[in-house]
């Protein structure tokens, strides 16, 4: 049972934590902030996690490497460019939607965290450049650079999900899938 406890304590103490991020700036936000959020003291705070830094860290990791799992399992269960990227796009949207808070929250906090993984790590933008890149070779998509096409298609997917953080469109993306799908289709193949 105290084991129970521990986790829930610790979920509680991330979900404060991922809200305050968002609403307030991972800067502003305080060890004290979470700690009355969740309705503990910040001793309690500081059993679970060394501090805010690493708070913020171990967030982002655990989620934004899952989230490139996902997109990668969605990728993986298409056969052309276009039912792959139209899957992960899917997957993005729909990742927003269940779970905006999070998904702002990697959006904001990931240019300050990205320099602390691992090379090797995928990443979703390493797993949408896998299947940009398959389709140039494979002739399904123009010649053209890579990392440019992932630049777009990334912009195409994620402004709009900016926007949504704050308040500009609607918070709910999966109803501009297919716009989005469509638009990022047009933008890396034609030339």
């Amino acid at each position: 049972m105290p084991r129970h406890r521990f986790t829930d304590t610790k979920e509680r103490i991330e979900r404060a934590a991922i809200a305050l991020f968002v609403r307030k700036g991972v800067a502003e936000t305080t060890v004290r902030d979470i700690a009355q959020a969740v309705d503990i003291s910040e001793g309690a705070l500081y059993r679970h996690f060394v501090g805010k830094d690493e708070l913020v860290w171990e967030l982002f990791e655990r989620h934004y490497v899952a989230f490139a799992g996902r997109l990668q399992a969605l990728a993986d269960g298409e056969t052309t460019a276009r039912g792959k990227l139209s899957a992960m796009i899917r997957g993005f949207t729909h990742a927003h939607d269940d779970d905006p808070a999070l998904f702002h929250f990697l959006l904001f906090v990931q240019h300050g965290q990205l320099s602390k993984l691992a090379s090797d790590t995928p990443t979703p933008v390493t797993v949408m450049q896998a299947v940009v890149s398959s389709a140039i070779d494979g002739g399904e998509m123009p010649a053209q650079d890579a990392n440019l096409a992932t630049a777009i298609a990334m912009g195409i997917v994620l402004q709009p999900m900016t926007f949504a953080a704050y308040g500009r469109l609607p918070q709910a993306q999966g109803p501009a899938s297919d716009r989005l799908i469509a638009a990022v289709w047009a933008a890396i193949t034609t030339l």
